[in-house]
């Protein structure tokens, strides 16, 4: 199987980022953004399935862009939100790459679930340094990066993966890894 080239990457981040921009415009009308955390998956997807970089690029751009035209998320919100973003592109995309269980869905669940808790442990950092350094409590962060936003934690625990094998479209989980991140 042949890597994926650096211009179906460039054109798949492109096209994360425009996610970034539609998907919480579509969730935000009906009032569901912090919950379902729409942002997110384009920047999961984009990370697995097209390495660190890209995922970094799709983790700073996708937030900037669409808080620059839409104002979501405000601009008060965009740099934890770039944070959290910018490490669920960057660790999501590691972790593929120098995961090998040899078992497809494992090694995506374990980049997922990694990135996952980096990005929001770090984001909750952020907040607390930029934001309230005297007020933001482990009780803000377990409300905000937990409680409220479960159900979008789900979402991206049953379907970022799903879409990720649909895309890969080849059934050898053992060359898949190494496809979807140019492993070695």
């Amino acid at each position: 199987m042949q890597k994926m080239s650096a211009v179906k990457r460039a054109i798949l981040c492109a096209a994360c980022i425009a996610l970034c921009y539609v998907l919480p415009m579509a969730f935000h009308a009906f009032g569901a953004g912090s919950v379902f955390l729409p942002m997110h998956i384009p920047v999961f997807l984009c990370g697995l399935i097209c390495g660190w970089p890209y995922g970094l690029l799709c983790g700073l751009a996708g937030p900037a862009i669409s808080s620059a035209l839409t104002n979501m998320p405000p601009a008060a919100m965009l740099p934890t939100m770039m944070v959290e973003l910018a490490v669920y592109g960057v660790v999501s995309g590691v972790m593929m790459g120098v995961v090998r269980t040899k078992k497809l869905y494992a090694d995506l669940y374990i980049s997922l679930i990694t990135a996952i808790l980096a990005g929001r442990v770090l984001a909750g950092v952020v907040r607390a340094l930029l934001f309230s350094p005297d007020g933001y409590s482990m009780a803000a962060w377990v409300s905000g990066y937990v409680v409220t936003s479960w159900p979008g934690t789900l979402i991206q625990l049953i379907f970022v993966p799903a879409i990720v094998r649909a895309d890969a479209g080849q059934t050898d989980p053992g060359t898949l890894s190494d496809t979807l991140t140019g492993g070695t």
